[in-house]
Formats: structure tokens, sequence, C-alpha cells
């Protein structure tokens, strides 16, 4: 069960092994290494609305980064079975984000929400951005009737969200993001000083020069490369998408009480 309250940093990082946000997630290596061999052969897929261009065509050079920024095994003949991720990087990232926050809080910056996984991450997000309005920020209101070719961009408690046939969509494109922030420039308002989100929204964001902090998980190696180049402000690495989302409140609580929002 969740750990009430606000957990120390010791709590939290036993809560995330437990739990298997961090420590041996449910990715297999062989998932990982795909994904990066894919990235690094092109596939826009795995770009996360970003343009890498041709800076990420060795996949070993994916691996390091991922071992150094997630905690990934950085052996490159280890091909198959348990990978990691390290929850000391987890939470060091979360007090990233956490300095990022408080920074919009004492600015009462304008910003905007999102995610490409909303069957995990939603509530997470929700409750950063009641955090941040009770603490005087604007939370970035999207146009309305914004389309892609997967679906329907939502705002959805404060987050933006795909809809697809009735439910909300998982997706990776950063095309929900690109579509917000082209509406928001026709329109003639401002865009956010911030973005918290993931996937391709978060990546999107910081492709156009908006302030990008977000989450990803070990086999969505983009951000983490965008990152490492200065594109997006910090990444936390997670699983995101583990059995209950009520499992990430402790992290939540955590990240809030570190911004000073709680």
């Amino acid at each position: 069960m969740p750990i009430p309250g606000t957990p120390s940093r010791a709590e939290l990082v036993d809560h995330l092994v437990r739990t298997r946000i961090a420590g041996d997630v449910a990715t297999p290596r062989e998932n990982n290494l795909s994904h990066y061999r894919k990235l690094a052969n092109g596939d826009r897929h795995y770009w996360l609305g970003l343009e890498l261009g041709d800076r990420w065509r060795d996949e070993q050079d994916v691996l390091a980064v991922m071992a150094e920024r997630v905690g990934v095994n950085d052996d490159p003949e280890y091909r198959y079975g348990q990978d990691t991720i390290d929850p000391e990087l987890t939470v060091d990232a979360l007090e990233r984000m956490a300095a990022r926050l408080r920074k919009a809080a004492e600015g009462q910056q304008r910003v905007l929400f999102a995610t490409g996984h909303p069957g995990g991450l939603l509530d997470v997000h929700r409750a950063t951005a009641a955090a941040l309005r009770a603490a005087g920020c604007g939370i970035t209101v999207i146009p309305e009737g914004l389309q892609t070719e997967e679906g329907y961009v939502w705002q959805l408690a404060d987050v933006a969200v795909l809809e697809h046939g009735a439910s909300l969509w998982h997706t990776h494109s950063g095309e929900p993001m690109k579509a917000v922030l082209t509406a928001l420039g026709n329109a003639g308002r401002p865009l956010p000083d911030l973005v918290v989100a993931d996937h391709g929204w978060a990546g999107c964001a910081g492709q156009h020069g908006v302030d990008s902090v977000g989450y990803a998980d070990s086999n969505d190696p983009a951000l983490f490369l965008a990152e490492a180049e200065g594109t997006v402000q910090v990444v936390v690495p997670l699983d995101d998408h583990v059995v209950s989302p009520r499992h990430y409140d402790p992290m939540t609580a955590y990240l809030l009480a570190e911004a000073g929002l709680r």
C-alpha cells in the first residue's frame, strides 16, 4: 500500500523499489535496446517530438546516456533479461524538477501540463497543477477544437491529453503539443513559461524553446538525450505505468514538498 503523508528520501527510495517504479522494473532489457536502436536508426516514432538530426546515430552512445541518467545496465553485451532504473537517480531528478516548480511558483508563471501516458501519470500531473494553481500560477488553458491524425486534443483536470474513440489515448507523438503551441500563437496568446509533461508532449515543447520538464521510462531514451543536450531541463526516470497509479502518490507528495508547494 502507498505510504501515507510525505516520505523522507530514504522512505521514497524504498517505496520506488517495492512498487517497481524504479529498481528492477517491468521493462525488459531487450525492449530497452530495441528502442535505443530504432532511435539511432532514425525512427521518428522514438524521437518524441524532438529533432535529433544525426547526433545520436550510434546506439552505444544512446546506451551510455541511459546508463548515466537512468541507471540501466551499461554493458552493451547484456542483451536479454532484467534491466533497472536507479531509484537514487529518480529522486535526484525529482529534486531538480522541484527546483524548477519552485521557480514557477515564485514567479507565478504560466504552466501547461500534458500527458501521453494518462493511465499512469494523469493524477501526478493533476496534483502538481493544483498545487501550482494554489501558489498563484496560471495554468494554461488550451484552445478548443484541436485535432491531430491520432485524435482530439482535450484538457482534463488541467492536463492536456489525447482523446480517441471516447477514450484517453496513450501517445508518443509530439503532434498534440505542436497543435497546442501553434494554436496559442495563432490566437495571439502567450506560450507557457513552463511545460510539465512526458513523451512527445515534453519533447516537442522543449524543441520549440519552451522550458520543459517531465517523466520518461527506460525504453524512452529521446527525452534523456534532450536533457543531456539542454533541450529539456529535467527528466525523471521511472516506470511510467505500474500496477496502480496510486503508487505514484508518495513520489508526488515528495516532489511538491521539495518544491515548497505543500
